[in-house]
């Protein structure tokens, strides 16, 4: 790895709002995804043993929406494959919670949570301010205050809030000092640490970026740029931009597909979904 790009990043103090953010989410992802599997297993074996007649494929009914079909059903576009929790991101697991009314939680925190997540997969520049960064600590640690019952996920507020209010300190020990993130009390992220929550939340920007390709959500003009400010991001940083080259080939053919398909004649381009 390039430390130089590394430490020229973590500088920039809204890039490094936008990692933390995002690594609360992979923290979130973590803690949710056993606890949203044994809710789930615990709820179909309760319904099979209040009518054991229905067999292993028993659809939900009295309004809940747990079956795996019906599941896959509430899961955000690009997850209704997904065979488990374990294989979903935040917003995926977020939305089965605000989906499925086994799961006794005030929806709006749900949700806020969740427009926070979209707005970090939203921004452009892959930067957020301090300001919002304190309103979303306070609306995940909002949602999380949902679950004071389950150990796994009161020890992930735990972290978050470290998170959120460290300067952060990553080691480097080829330089013997430590430059942007400290997570846990006495001790520090290493510079490969980072840039594995990095790799992580750039394939899920890119993969959010190909779904509105794919869906034609927004204009071509626009998915441009939103792929161009990515790609001038990726040549200024070789340490990121070397492992996601299969990732933008994907999303260049894409684009490139339907950028020939919008040039045919009479064809028009497809207004944009709401």
């Amino acid at each position: 790895m390039v430390l130089s790009e590394l430490a020229a990043r973590l500088n920039c103090a809204e890039y490094k709002n936008w990692v933390k953010a995002g690594h609360c989410l992979l923290l979130l992802r973590s803690c949710l995804q056993g606890f949203v599997g044994r809710e789930v297993l615990s709820f179909h074996r309760g319904l099979l043993a209040a009518a054991p007649g229905l067999g292993p494929r028993a659809v939900c009914r009295g309004g809940s929406r747990c079956s795996p079909r019906a599941r896959q059903a509430f899961m955000p576009r690009g997850l209704a494959d997904k065979q488990g929790p374990e294989e979903c991101d935040a917003v995926a697991l977020l939305s089965l919670i605000n989906s499925c009314d086994h799961f006794v939680v005030d929806r709006k925190k749900v949700t806020e949570v969740i427009k926070c997540r979209n707005e970090i997969m939203h921004s452009s520049e892959m930067k957020v301010s301090s300001t919002w960064l304190r309103d979303f600590q306070m609306k995940i640690q909002n949602f999380l205050n949902e679950f004071k019952n389950i150990p796994e996920i009161v020890a992930v507020y735990s972290r978050i809030e470290q998170l959120l209010t460290s300067d952060w300190a990553v080691h480097i020990p080829e330089e013997d000092q430590r430059d942007g993130c400290e997570c846990e009390m006495g001790t520090y992220l290493s510079e490969s640490q980072v840039n594995e929550i990095e790799m992580q939340l750039l394939k899920e920007k890119l993969q959010e970026i190909y779904l509105q390709a794919e869906e034609q959500e927004v204009l071509p003009e626009e998915l441009s740029n939103r792929l161009e400010v990515v790609k001038e991001f990726l040549r200024n940083n070789e340490d990121l931009r070397n492992g996601l080259t299969e990732d933008m080939q994907k999303l260049d053919s894409l684009c490139l597909h339907q950028k020939l398909d919008s040039q045919e004649p009479g064809r028009q381009t497809p207004d944009r979904k709401a």
